[in-house]
Order: C-alpha cells, then structure tokens, then sequence
C-alpha cells in the first residue's frame, strides 16, 4: 500500500522539511502533475525560502520525467506564477512557498491553464494518489529546462488597472517582510519614475532575506505590524503596504499607521470598480458582509455572497462573470486576473482611489468602520467544533435570528450579526461580529458568545 503523502492539505501541499516534504517527494509531485495533466510546458517560481530553490529544481525534474518543458521564473511570488499561467504559452504553473508558515516549512500551490485553480475538486487527489503510488514507468522523452522572466510584463499588467499619470503626490511606505515582493516594487518605481509619477516609496525590510529576520512575513498577526505602522509614522507617509512572504495577500495601514482590517479594504475595492464599471458583480465571503452589501447596493453594483476559500470565489466569480471577489483575510480575486488573488493591484487602486477623492485612508475607510463597526476574526481552541456551533446557535435561538449555512453558522439580528465557522485544519472555531452602528454592541456579543463557549477572557 502506498505511503501516505500527508503535505497534501486541501488546497496546496504544505509540509514540514525533511518529515513532510523533501527534494525526492518534490519530484514525485512534479511527476505527477506532469503524469495527470498531460502539459506540454509548466511555469515554475519559487519563493525566498532556504530550500526553495532547491524543491524547485525537483519539481522541474519531476515535470521533465513526465515529458514537459519547464519555464523556470526564478524567484517570484505566487501571482507571477498566476501571470505566466494566463500570459504564456504554457498548460499550468507550480509555484514553490510555504506562504507565512514558519520556516521549517515549504510547500506548493497549483494551478492549470489560463491559471485555473487545482485543489481537492480539480486534480489535486489525483496528483496526490499519484505521488503517493510513486510507480512512475520510466522517461520515454524527456522535456527541456528554460529560463525566463516574466517580470516586465508582468508590471505592464498591474499598471493597466490604474491610470498612474492621475496619481497625486503620495508617499507609501513599502513593507516587503524579507519577503519576494521588493522586486515588484521596484519595476513599479522604476515605471513610475519614467512617467514622472510622483509617488515616493519608503523601502523597509526589502531584500529578500530567507532567514527572515524580523520574523516570518505575516500581518494578519498583530505582533508582525509594529514596523510598518511605525515607519509610516516616521517618515509621515500617506499609506503603508505590507505582504505576506509570497505577496499574494497586501496589508494596509492609513497615515496615521493604524492597521485597516481587510474588511473595509473589500468595500474600498468594490468602490474602485463600481465607479468605472456600473453595475458590474462583486463577488464576497461570508464572514463580515454588511459593509460590502451597503457599498455595493448604493453604488448600483450586485454584491453576491461566496463560501471561504480561494477555489470557491473563483468558481462563483467565473460563473457570475464577477469583475471582483474579496474576503476579509485580504484575498482579493480580480476577473482581469484570471480570477487570481494580487497582492500587487489592491494597493495601486487604493492610492488611485485616494487620488480621485482627494481623501486620506483615514477617511476612506473612519465612515465605514463608524458604520458597521467589527470584531475582526477572533480564534478560539474548543474541542469540538460541531458541538460548538450547536450550542451557540441554541443559546440564540429565542430571538429568532436568519440562520445562513453558506460557510459554518450564520446568525443575522436587527442590530448585529455573527459568523462563527470551524478551521478546514485545526481544531480551531474563528468568529466575526458586526453590527450597525454599535461598537459597544460588538464587544458586549463577543463577550456573551465566549462565555457560551467557555473560552476567551
């Protein structure tokens, strides 16, 4: 019987070095890719970990073993991996990242040609089962290695969701976390420069370092967002945008360095589009929703609520035709992005949108957050997350509230609302509350929901 792969999670392969995942399992998933999907030639990147470079290059032998030609990237983030996926003559892309796992992690994200998405429902399982059988006939033709980069047309592409030369004066402080995101950050400078675009950006942690010395790149983690907030303060800077470690998600922080939950960053973004596309869909997750409905419905747009999870906003966008989806975790999919998350297009229409209205973040963003005020995601350990959802949804009962299953347990009242949903990985239970108005109301709910759960403080 075959061996267990167990760095095979629901959506991608992530897994500790050396247990988990190693250079000879690498080649087993490259091989299997390869084997599954029959491609003629992949797009491989890998991130700035240790021993990314290294899994890489097995994955590519992986791949040649099955007969496909390989496009090495070199070093890059999971959306330039995207990019190629759509903008070259290629049948898929393997990017190499253990995202913002700690760092005796790596791990693996997939997608197919023109950058679908492969997880547990598309391919997945079988690039698993066939990894794990490890009973590969022998290379009948073996395919060829090739080296480019992608980097110039792919900042030609982000550029073309903004109109730069109405960007106003702005200075951005630039976070990459040690991270792969610098790079890009430099080919926009670079761009910006040659068209006497005068924004300035602040450099801080830009090399990529795979030691990651200040930490791994994360900040969705408040203790990861001191340095940002910080050097926006400094150097008096009208935003600051930190990335996670493969850019594929961007945090933002306002002028005065208070970190903006990425909540009211999806009704910012669906501000963008609905000015220059009336009536197109939005496309939003579950969690935290009242804001994005109320920006949506008063703009003309269509908002349209997903389950969680970058294989199910994609899926609804493209069956909506969607021109954007975002989650409140600072997933933001973008239609002209093969229906891809970016790290790199949400800021650049924020500080357009900043420009166009001549308001500060502060302001963007202080009128939503006085509105529907939130909670932000709140974790908590319980031991059975069903039993959990049950009895929260009893304890609330009496007051008869809208019940939504879309994604764990929803619970929607005349004031406020809640979503409470089991982690797909850990035994974990992660709430949201909102309500209209009240952010006394949110704290005194969230209180009441941890002392039903017996947790919390």
């Amino acid at each position: 019987m075959a061996a267990p792969l167990t760095c095979f999670k629901a959506y991608d392969v992530r897994g500790r070095l050396g247990a988990e995942l190693d250079e000879n399992i690498a080649r087993r998933i490259g091989r299997a890719f390869g084997d599954s999907l029959k491609p003629r030639r992949v797009a491989v990147g890998g991130d700035v970990r240790q021993t990314s470079e290294a899994l890489k290059r097995a994955v590519a032998e992986g791949l040649m073993d099955a007969g496909a030609d390989v496009v090495d990237l070199g070093m890059t983030g999971t959306e330039e991996v995207y990019f190629a996926a759509f903008h070259l003559d290629v049948d898929g892309g393997i990017e190499v990242t253990a995202s913002h796992n700690p760092l005796d992690y790596n791990g693996m994200k997939f997608v197919g040609q023109g950058a679908r998405p492969i997880s547990g429902d598309s391919g997945l399982k079988e690039i698993r089962r066939l990894a794990e059988e490890n009973a590969f006939a022998a290379p009948q033709k073996r395919g060829a290695l090739s080296r480019q980069s992608i980097l110039e047309p792919y900042a030609d592409h982000l550029l073309g969701y903004v109109k730069a030369k109405d960007l106003r004066p702005l200075r951005l402080v630039a976070d990459s976390g040690n991270g792969a995101a610098g790079h890009v950050v430099d080919a926009i400078e670079r761009r910006f420069a040659a068209m006497a675009v005068p924004v300035e950006f602040i450099k801080i942690r830009h090399r990529p370092d795979p030691a990651f010395p200040s930490g791994i790149p994360n900040p969705l983690l408040p203790e990861n967002r001191a340095a940002t907030a910080e050097a926006v303060r400094r150097h008096r800077a009208d935003m600051g945008i930190a990335w996670d470690g493969d850019f594929d998600r961007c945090f933002l922080f306002d002028e005065t360095g208070r970190f903006i939950e990425g909540y009211y960053i999806v009704g910012l973004l669906a501000e963008a589009f609905l000015q220059k596309h009336p009536g197109a869909k939005i496309i939003h997750d579950p969690r935290l929703v009242w804001n994005t409905i109320d920006v949506v419905a008063r703009l003309g747009g269509q908002p349209i609520q997903s389950k969680t999870g970058h294989a199910f906003i994609k899926e609804r966008m493209r069956k909506e035709d969607a021109i954007y989806g975002g989650e409140m975790s600072a997933h933001h999919y973008f239609r002209d992005f093969a229906y891809c998350d970016s790290g790199m297009i949400p800021w650049l229409l924020v500080a357009e949108l900043m420009s166009r209205t001549g308001k500060p973040l502060s302001a963007l963003v202080g009128e939503r957050e006085a509105a529907y005020p939130c909670s932000g995601e709140i974790n908590f350990e319980v031991a059975d997350t069903s039993a959990a959802l049950r009895k929260v949804e009893t304890h609330f009962a009496a007051e008869n509230p809208a019940i939504d299953r879309t994604d764990g347990l929803g619970l929607e009242f005349a004031s406020w609302r809640l979503n409470l949903r089991g982690s797909n990985t850990e035994p974990l239970l992660r709430l949201n509350v909102e309500s209209r108005g009240d952010a006394a109301l949110v704290a005194a709910r969230v209180r009441e929901i941890e002392g039903v759960l017996g947790v919390g403080g």
